[in-house]
C-alpha cells in the first residue's frame, strides 16, 4: 500500500475511532479492535496487537465516569503502531512514543468538552428561539471538535512525527533505547495494577496466587489459564447461587411455620 495512503487511512482512523465513541460505538476506542484495523492499514498485525494488548492492558479499569477524561488509548495504540511499524523501532520505544499523546489528548479532550459546552449553549438558545437549522449547526460543531481533537495530533505524527523520530533514534545512545524498550516493558504493570486496584483481589487473592503459579513457574498458555479462570469463577458463582437459594427457602419455610402457629 502506498505511504501516502497509509498516511491517509491512518489518520482517517483516529478520526473515526473518535466520534464512534461518542455514538456508534463500533470501535468503542478498546486499543485491540483499534489496533486490529491499524494493522491491516500498516501491514503489520502482529506489530499492532502487540502493541494494542499493552495498551488495553493499561486501559482496564480506567474508564471516563461522569465525564472525567482519561487518557486515550486508542489514539496511543494507532500511533504507536504507526510509528513501530514506519520507523522499525521497537515495540518498547513505540509505546513510550504513543502514551505521552494518550496523556495529551486528556488536556486536548478537556478542551474540546469546554468548547463543546458552549456549542451545547447556542443550540438551546436557538431551540428556544425556533431556529432549528441554527440549532442543527451548532450541534453539528460537536462531533466537529472531536474529531479535531485526534485529526491534529494523528496529522502532525504521520506528517512530521516519523522523520522527526527517525533523526532522533540516529543520535540516541543505546543504553536510552534500551531503557525506552524496558520502559515499555513495564507499562502492562501499571494497567494490571489498576484492574486488581477495583477488583476484589484480596476476597480471591487464592486464585490470583495459584494464576501466577501457573503463568510464571509452570508455563502454562494464557488460554489454558483462563479456562482454568472461567472454571473457578462459574464454581464459585455456583456455590453462591445454591447459598441464596438455601437462604430463600429457609426464609420462606420461616414464614410458613409463623403462619400455621398463628
Amino acid at each position: 500500500m502506498p505511504e501516502l495512503l497509509q498516511n491517509l487511512l491512518i489518520i482517517l482512523l483516529a478520526v473515526v475511532m473518535s466520534l464512534d465513541v461518542q455514538g456508534i460505538a463500533v470501535l468503542t476506542g478498546f486499543p485491540v479492535i483499534v489496533g486490529l484495523f491499524a494493522g491491516l492499514i500498516m501491514g503489520d498485525m502482529h506489530t499492532a496487537m502487540v502493541i494494542a494488548g499493552t495498551f488495553q492492558l493499561m486501559s482496564l479499569g480506567v474508564a471516563g465516569l461522569g465525564g472525567a477524561s482519561v487518557p486515550d488509548y486508542g489514539l496511543a495504540t494507532i500511533i504507536g503502531t504507526f510509528m513501530a511499524v514506519r520507523t522499525g523501532i521497537g515495540t518498547g520505544a513505540a509505546l513510550a512514543v504513543g502514551l505521552p499523546v494518550g496523556m495529551l489528548a486528556i488536556q486536548l479532550d478537556v478542551l474540546v468538552k469546554m468548547i463543546n459546552t458552549g456549542f451545547a449553549h447556542k443550540a438551546r438558545e436557538a431551540a428556544n428561539a425556533k431556529h432549528f437549522k441554527q440549532m442543527n449547526l451548532w450541534l453539528y460543531m460537536g462531533p466537529v471538535c472531536v474529531a479535531i481533537k485526534q485529526f491534529l495530533p494523528m496529522a502532525v505524527m504521520v506528517f512530521f512525527g516519523a522523520d522527526a523520530v527517525e533523526a532522533i533514534l540516529k543520535v540516541i545512545p543505546t543504553w536510552m533505547s534500551n531503557g525506552l524498550n524496558i520502559a515499555g516493558g513495564m507499562l502492562p504493570v501499571v494497567g494490571v495494577a489498576l484492574l486488581l486496584h477495583y477488583m476484589p483481589a484480596k476476597k480471591y487473592l487464592t486464585f490470583l496466587i495459584v494464576g501466577f503459579v501457573l503463568s510464571a513457574y509452570l508455563k502454562f498458555p494464557v488460554l489454558a489459564i483462563g479456562l482454568l479462570g472461567f472454571a473457578a469463577a462459574y464454581f464459585v458463582f455456583y456455590l453462591a447461587s445454591n447459598k441464596t437459594t438455601v437462604a430463600t427457602e429457609n426464609s420462606s419455610d420461616q414464614v410458613e411455620d409463623d403462619d400455621y402457629d398463628e
